[in-house]
């Protein structure tokens, strides 16, 4: 959702929005000339910033890798997965235009930010440090939030603006081609936008001795039309678009990608009202997904897998000024989430996979209602608080589940899954304080406290299947092995502590450099416990069941920056650096969390002259003691090695 914000209030951790939605004619401000003070775990990328990074990457997770904190671990082309501050995939909040997407596959081969193109991509607000209960619920680590570009009107007094935007890019690796645009048709009050794009590449070839990873390559293309109406101070959007994704290869995964079908719906309201404000959307996802193999790589035989899913919701957030100190926002969000995952069968007679359909996830059903309330006060110049406080009640159902046939092979575990009890509720509770102290126009501090919960997805509580075969289809950490749910989980609860200081020139131009250490500790942390030892083709991996134990991460992220020239003829030029450090550990096993990034540090300049953008970026990577739940170097035919794939 991206709301009206013509004047707004200065306060501390306001889950503000990307980039500020106005309307002409949208009202007096309270208090001119003041604003909103950013979060010191804020990180804001606008057009001019990704405009770049869009051509170096295919994949919309990658424009994130520069921020500190964030890490990406690989899957498909177009599919990594972020991690902030060792914390990924379900355990964040994800939003692309004010949309929650929730991945629709066991593998989670299509995450949230794979259903948009990096090229349709406007503006990315990414929070990593203590997230207001406004932008957080039903996640325990960080939020990220991508919006497509705002739209055009005319301005006052011209008949009729038309913009047009076409681009093109080629990378020689894996002979990736893209294209996309956008056209706008507006007038003072009316907007109409298509936007669209396409990218085909092949397998990417590795360092050394070049030869291609096999099953990486992929295709995609994206279409969206936007219709945009603006009136004194009010601001109606809706948005309709189709994705569809033939082939995508995932390497680190038994099987593949081999069809992905989206369509969705989004309407939002923005207003200015005297006695504040009001942001409202709607919106509807329906994806058909399936998986099988790609060409006789992983696999001469066919084993088709299908996903449906339907996804839709509501937000409503209001922002009160209550007196030139305190501010007050309060909302209410809805979503639902079904899910049906089943493989058709690959023979007609009884065996191994015939002759019935497997019900993998069987009318699955998760639901949440969340309703928050926080207030911003400005104590002084220099001194500024936050408070939050948010419920978030999730409950979820499955029907009855069948394997491929009745024999022992399936039927006893169907038969046991069935006779249970499925229905769950969960009442969750998030607090988030922040107290921040600006000292000058040069130093900023800040300290904060954040309780967070998560409720298990439905992969979680509802896999179900001991099977080797049908359990190794369940994971979504690349690492071979097969994974069974606990109908019993309970939702992880996430307890952090983060400060932050900031220093910077008055005019934030010239130099600045932010370190910001913390700490989580996660009760009932969902990790897996091993169950069984695959034998046979799947000797070395194992089944895992999904299980509650206590957690702990902690790190720091460090960045800064300085200008090197700044030449009416020469351009811009300026050196950023970054370094990040977390550590994961399961308390009551003493491993390693999956997923966690090394020491990693990243090092570039950048330069602008006029329209014309460069830069050169160096990333360096330590190492530490990675989880793996089976013995190094051991992968599957067609699989590349089960170590977390991250990516600098």
């Amino acid at each position: 959702m991206r709301p009206v914000r013509p004047c707004p209030r200065p306060a501390v951790g306001g889950a503000g929005p990307v980039r500020h939605r106005t309307a002409a004619g949208a009202g007096g401000c309270r208090r001119a000339g003041q604003q909103r003070s950013r979060p010191l775990g804020r990180t804001v990328l606008d057009a001019s910033e990704l405009s770049s990074k869009r051509k170096a990457s295919g994949d919309t997770a990658g424009l994130l890798k520069d921020i500190p904190g964030v890490s990406l671990y690989s899957g498909g082309g177009a599919s990594s997965l972020p991690a902030v501050r060792g914390l990924a995939d379900d355990r964040l909040k994800v939003e692309v235009d004010g949309m929650p997407i929730t991945a629709a596959c066991p593998n989670h081969m299509n995450p949230p930010l794979s259903y948009i193109a990096p090229d349709q991509v406007g503006a990315i607000e990414v929070l990593s440090g203590i997230t207001p209960v406004s932008a957080g619920g039903d996640s325990i680590g960080g939020t990220i939030k991508v919006d497509s570009p705002e739209p055009k009107f005319a301005a006052p007094g011209q008949d009729l603006l038309t913009t047009g935007r076409l681009s093109a890019g080629y990378s020689s690796n894996n002979h990736a081609i893209s294209t996309g645009g956008e056209v706008t048709a507006a007038t003072a009050n009316a907007s109409a936008k298509y936007s669209g794009s396409w990218t085909r590449a092949g397998d990417y070839h590795r360092g050394g001795d070049g030869a291609p990873v096999q099953t990486s390559l992929y295709q995609i293309e994206d279409h969206t039309v936007s219709l945009a109406g603006r009136r004194d101070g009010h601001l109606v959007e809706l948005q309709g678009g189709w994705q569809f994704s033939p082939y995508e290869g995932f390497p680190n995964q038994r099987m593949d990608l081999t069809e992905n079908s989206s369509k969705f719906l989004n309407g939002r309201y923005a207003g200015q009202f005297g006695w504040g404000k009001l942001d409202a959307n709607a919106y509807w996802r329906g994806v058909e997904h399936e998986m099988d193999f790609l060409g006789k790589v992983k696999s001469a035989n066919t084993m088709p897998m299908n996903t449906e899913s339907d996804e839709f919701g509501y937000n409503l957030k209001a922002e009160l000024p209550l007196n030139p100190r305190d501010t007050l926002r309060v909302g209410n969000e809805f979503q639902r989430y079904t899910l049906d995952d089943w493989w058709p069968p690959v023979t007609q007679t009884v065996g191994m996979m015939g002759p019935n359909n497997f019900f993998n996830i069987h009318d699955g059903q998760r639901n949440r209602i969340g309703t928050f309330a926080e207030w911003d006060a400005r104590w002084t110049e220099k001194w500024s608080s936050q408070l939050g406080i948010r419920n978030d009640t999730v409950w979820m159902n499955t029907g009855e589940v069948q394997g491929y046939n009745g024999g022992m092979m399936y039927g006893p575990d169907a038969a046991a899954f069935n006779a249970k009890d499925r229905s769950q509720t969960d009442v969750n509770f998030d607090l988030t304080a922040l107290l921040r102290y600006d000292h000058d126009k040069t130093a900023s501090y800040e300290a904060g406290y954040a309780r967070k919960t998560r409720s298990p997805n439905l992969y979680e509580r509802y896999a179900w299947s001991t099977n080797s075969m049908a359990s190794s289809m369940n994971t979504w950490f690349g690492d071979g092995n097969g994974y069974i749910g606990d109908v019993n989980l309970k939702p992880e609860i996430a307890n952090t502590v983060s400060v932050a200081a900031d220093w910077h020139d008055a005019a934030k131009k010239t130099w600045g450099f932010k370190v910001s250490p913390y700490y989580t500790y996660v009760q009932d942390y969902i990790d897996a416990d091993l169950v069984a030892n695959y034998t046979g083709t799947l000797a070395g991996y194992g089944l895992y069941r999904f299980a509650n134990h206590d957690a702990e991460l902690f790190g720091v992220d460090i960045s800064g920056n300085r200008e090197l020239m700044d030449d009416i003829s020469l351009g811009r030029a300026v050196f950023k650096g970054s370094l990040s450090w977390v550590r994961g550990r399961n308390l009551d096993t003493g491993d390693n969390l999956y997923n966690i990034m090394p020491l990693n540090a990243r090092l570039g300049v950048d330069h602008q002259l006029g329209g014309w953008s460069s830069g050169v970026e160096p990333a360096i990577g330590g190492q530490q003691g990675l989880r793996l739940r089976q013995p190094a170097g051991k992968h599957h035919a067609g699989l590349c090695p089960a170590e977390p794939a991250h990516r600098l």
